[in-house]
């Protein structure tokens, strides 16, 4: 085995690959002292749903990242960058008081020859704290063959094929067989949710989305704060992390089981459910309830963080945790420390806009993003387009900015993305797309 190279150049996607998925089954446990990544199982899957283009190049940095280097050659053949609700819990108290473990899966496509996988997690000063490096050669007889599982799903949205297209899969969770029509339709509503918005709905045309109806054998998520437990296919349940509307799952590995078969990149899990919650993480899934008032804004909210990276813009006040070091520039697209604020937002300012840049009325706002927010349609307008550096974002109070007052990332009163969100979720989808935008 050769040593792993750090860069690479362009390649085509056939001199490695075949069309073909290789998923990757991972735990990832231990507390706030010292974490590790172990390998579980190693599956084939028919197709390939991801890009083709760019293959080892990194346009988010994640929390965690995927890369795959040819063996022989030691050559970087492909990156894929994530984030984990583990890492999200190493913030909690629990995770100075004890060890945990949280399941792990990610696809890449199928190599034609033996490769070398290296997985690592960094912290929050975007130092990596594990790493595991494995082999992986095709021909292994263990690497398990899945398909089709039987879960019948069909297309909501359908504008190409899967090499062609972004590729989102909604998963039936907490619906029982008797809900499957209802299943259905709020898919459509999911659908139309998202792509109601700009930029997804001037790019419509590049998304497919998928509905997958995997039946529980009781309605509806568990509730533990209420002492309800649901028997569900992905045993999904409010206060995470002890946080009342923090709706997730942790059954990632039979979440992907859900999905073998289906052509997939991105995972929305839909919850059967009318109370308020969800979650959403990088690379990994999203969740959402089904039938609150503010379906469509968290939902869409939601996705901007399991899709296109973007951080939460509100804060919880001064007592709250600090998630970005001053010493750090945070990856995410939409905040910044100012350590290394060339790299972001610096471009869409309009000159003289001072930096740090007040608000309108000279204070800074302080709420999550299911409160209230007053003013008119065009006042809220105002507030969104107008891009500057404004104190107060990643549930910090001070030390970390957003580039505008209000945004779709910051409270449910506002339907838009600011101008540097959308450039995000745009970049992000030519990204996965392959196109090549010129100036």
């Amino acid at each position: 085995m050769l040593a792993l190279a750090t860069t690479a150049g362009a390649q085509t996607f056939d001199e490695y690959f075949e069309d073909n998925t290789l998923r990757l089954d991972y735990v990832l446990g231990g507390d706030s002292s010292a974490q590790y990544i172990q390998l579980c199982q190693l599956y084939k899957q028919p197709r390939w749903a991801g890009r083709r283009n760019r293959l080892a190049e990194t346009y988010l940095l994640g929390n965690a990242q995927i890369n795959v280097f040819d063996s022989e050659s030691g050559r970087l053949i492909y990156v894929h960058t994530f984030s984990t609700l583990f890492q999200e819990w190493l913030n909690e108290t629990e995770a100075t008081q004890m060890k945990r473990a949280f399941e792990a899966s990610y696809n890449i496509p199928f190599p034609k020859r033996p490769i070398d996988i290296r997985v690592t997690l960094t912290n929050n000063h975007n130092k990596i704290c594990a790493m595991l490096t494995h082999h992986v050669d095709p021909s292994d007889i263990l690497i398990r063959p899945i398909g089709d599982n039987g879960i019948p799903y069909k297309y909501i949205e359908k504008n190409g094929d899967v090499s062609e297209c972004v590729d989102i899969a909604i998963v039936a969770e907490g619906y029982t067989a008797t809900e499957m029509d209802k299943f259905y339709k709020d898919c459509q509503r999911a659908a139309d949710a998202i792509f109601s918005h700009e930029p997804f709905k001037s790019m419509r045309n590049r998304f497919n989305v998928v509905a997958v109806g995997a039946v529980s054998n009781e309605s509806g998520p568990s509730e533990p704060g209420k002492g309800i437990w649901h028997d569900t296919v992905l045993r999904s349940h409010y206060d995470t992390f002890y946080s009342d509307r923090y709706l997730t799952t942790s059954a990632v590995h039979k979440l992907f089981d859900l999905l073998s078969g289906v052509p997939f990149e991105h995972i929305i899990v839909l919850i059967n459910t009318p109370r308020y919650g969800g979650g959403g993480i990088y690379n990994q899934w999203m969740c959402s309830s089904s039938d609150h008032a503010t379906f469509k804004q968290v939902l869409v909210h939601e996705f901007g963080h399991s899709y296109a990276g973007l951080a939460d813009e509100y804060n919880y006040g001064d007592n709250h945790v600090e998630w970005y070091p001053a010493d750090t520039e945070p990856w995410e697209p939409n905040i910044t420390t100012l350590k290394d604020f060339d790299k972001k937002w610096k471009d869409l300012i309009p000159p003289g806009t001072p930096i740090p840049t007040t608000t309108n009325n000279n204070q800074q706002t302080s709420r999550p993003a299911n409160t209230q927010q007053g003013g008119t349609r065009e006042d809220l307008n105002k507030k969104t387009q107008r891009v500057g550096v404004f104190e107060g974002a990643g549930y910090m109070a001070r030390g970390a900015y957003r580039p505008a007052e209000l945004c779709r990332m910051n409270v449910n009163e506002v339907e838009d993305f600011c101008p540097v969100c959308t450039r995000a979720i745009i970049g992000i989808t030519d990204f996965y797309t392959g196109t090549v935008r010129t100036k």
